[in-house]
């Protein structure tokens, strides 16, 4: 533990309480306010503490919060990971490990995917579980919605590849397998206590040699953009820079498959997009 910010600490729960409308926290709106965001009281009942307490914390007084009352105020606030973390340091103690990636889809991101016509794009969580996925996508990663959730995982794919598949020999398949399984044990040091990552890992240990041997070698880093060559059945060779982009709000990542302008993968992409939008 160490020492509590009190004034720090005040400070951030009124900008963190201003920032909020009661709708965001299931509240209904009720008569005009005078001051943007959420009232005292309102944070109070949500957290589930008495309305003194809280208001002695917003006046930079009062006894230092434990673990569970900041972990409540969190969740009343609708505090993201990092000012998760930087609440429970400023009151003096370390933020407990999360238990595991998020898996709920923020809407603006489902819009924004499906808005992005013709550009294949999906999400995943921190294990490469996918999440949500435009029409596009479904000509490479196929029709998930016929797929169980515990079968849209795209690390599990790779890797139940038969050894003589052609895609064990290409350099640009070895990169993009490499970079997600170091992304992967990234993933399981946040994420000590998730079980679906643990049993991913056994399972993956137990059953793919190539994955052992690379799980092996530590590589711990974050997804960098590789470039794709992709024979389609029915597109032909199709060539874009695979891009992961972080959601670090949510630690999710979205997947777009970028071709180059004017390209012949760019001329496919429209004339599928325009097939399954007819």
């Amino acid at each position: 533990m160490t020492d509590l910010r009190r004034d720090e600490l005040a400070a951030f729960l009124r900008t963190r309480r201003a920032r909020l409308r009661p709708a965001e926290v299931g509240l209904p709106e009720g008569e005009r306010r005078r001051t943007p965001g959420l009232r005292r009281q309102e944070v109070a009942q949500l957290a589930g503490m008495s309305i003194d307490y809280y208001i002695r914390l917003e006046q930079g007084r009062g006894p230092h919060p434990s673990r569970q009352v900041l972990a409540s105020m969190a969740r009343a606030l609708l505090l993201s990971r990092d000012e998760r973390e930087y609440l429970f340091r400023v009151a003096g103690e370390t933020a407990p490990p999360a238990g595991g990636p998020s898996r709920v889809v923020p809407p603006g991101l489902r819009h924004l995917i499906d808005a992005m016509t013709e550009t294949p794009a999906y999400l995943v969580d921190a294990a490469y579980q996918v999440l949500a996925w435009n029409r596009l996508a479904t000509y490479f990663v196929g029709d998930l919605a016929a797929v169980p959730d515990a079968d849209r995982n795209m690390i599990r794919w790779a890797f139940r590849q038969p050894a003589t598949s052609s895609r064990w020999t290409d350099a640009d398949t070895l990169r993009f397998v490499r970079s997600t399984v170091a992304d992967l044990r990234a993933a399981y040091g946040r994420y000590p206590a998730d079980p679906a990552i643990r049993e991913l890992v056994t399972e993956l240990l137990g059953t793919s040699p190539r994955f052992a041997q690379l799980w092996a070698e530590h590589d711990v880093e974050e997804r960098r953009p590789i470039v794709k060559r992709v024979p389609h059945p029915d597109l032909g060779l199709l060539e874009f820079e695979c891009r992961v982009l972080l959601v670090p709000e949510t630690d999710q990542r979205m997947i777009v498959y970028v071709p180059e302008p004017g390209s012949p993968t760019q001329a496919a992409f429209r004339r599928v997009a325009e097939r399954v939008g007819s």
